[in-house]
């Protein structure tokens, strides 16, 4: 199975930029090249972060450009969405009961569990004891049928190394790690909110995120650092799943353009010799 992983769009209304950024272009950059180069992909997830400040224009703008995806495409929320205008802009979002998007989908690869780890008016993420109820009761009704499963959220539960970002990560990961403790059919976790490419692995899960469509933050590893933003081009991941594999591409897609053919051989004689 093939499918696309795209994070933090952070759209602004029409015709403003966003720390000197165009992110409505920028999405809609992302749109053009997936459906050019992995329009067989089987969906994509957009992992929160959907808009900069809620605006109900920019979720309208940020569903006309999503909608060209010639695949589905799925939303979770970030700690910038403004929970009731993107419920009015997507009312067909598997919203629950609770006003909370958090939803499973069944995929060729497995189940993917989308968790909500908004805590409204906060930066950093929460998973209060509603979600976590339900995000136990999906891990238990896919490991009886014998399902994988394929986790994603906004909020990363552990800390990068970035000061600024591990103080907006989520607060109660250890309430989550009670949630999975004794679950092995978890094969990956995806998340969103670094604005960075990082891969590695928590508890012995493996997880991954990507660079935004939006900004990026910058890679300042210390213990005293706020935030800090980078002009770094954006990306998505291209994500390949099979029986014994999850293999992440992270694709820089402002270099569609510059491939060249790779004429492999000895090198040149007089090359090596100057």
């Amino acid at each position: 199975m093939k499918f696309i992983h795209l994070t933090d769009p952070h759209l602004v209304a029409r015709s403003r930029e966003i720390f000197g950024f165009e992110a409505r272009d920028r999405l809609a950059q992302a749109v053009e090249s997936i459906n050019a180069r992995f329009a067989d992909a089987e969906l994509c997830m957009v992992t929160g972060d959907i808009t900069h400040l809620g605006e109900a224009a920019a979720y309208g703008e940020t569903n006309e450009i999503l909608s060209r995806l010639n695949m589905p495409w799925h939303l979770l929320m970030g700690n910038h969405d403004d929970r009731i205008a993107m419920r009015q802009e997507f009312p067909d979002a598997p919203w629950r009961d609770d006003g909370f998007l958090q939803y499973t989908l069944e995929t060729p690869a497995g189940v993917f569990i989308a968790l909500d780890t908004v805590d409204d008016g906060r930066g950093p993420g929460y998973l209060c004891e509603a979600r976590l109820r339900w995000f136990r009761e999906q891990l238990l009704k896919t490991a009886d049928a014998g399902r994988d499963v394929f986790v994603f959220m906004h909020h990363p539960p552990f800390d990068s190394g970035i000061h600024g970002m591990d103080a907006q990560r989520l607060t109660n990961a250890e309430d989550m790690i009670a949630v999975l403790q004794g679950f092995t059919h978890i094969r990956h976790l995806f998340f969103g909110h670094l604005h960075r490419t990082c891969h590695g692995a928590w508890r012995g899960l493996p997880f991954s995120t990507v660079k935004a469509t939006s900004f990026q933050i910058g890679l300042v590893l210390d213990n005293e650092t706020p935030v800090q933003g980078t002009v770094e081009d954006p990306a998505y991941a291209i994500v390949l799943v099979d029986q014994d594999s999850v293999v992440v591409h992270d694709h820089s897609y402002f270099d569609d353009e510059k491939i060249f053919d790779f004429a492999s051989g000895p090198p040149n004689p007089e090359i090596a010799e100057s």
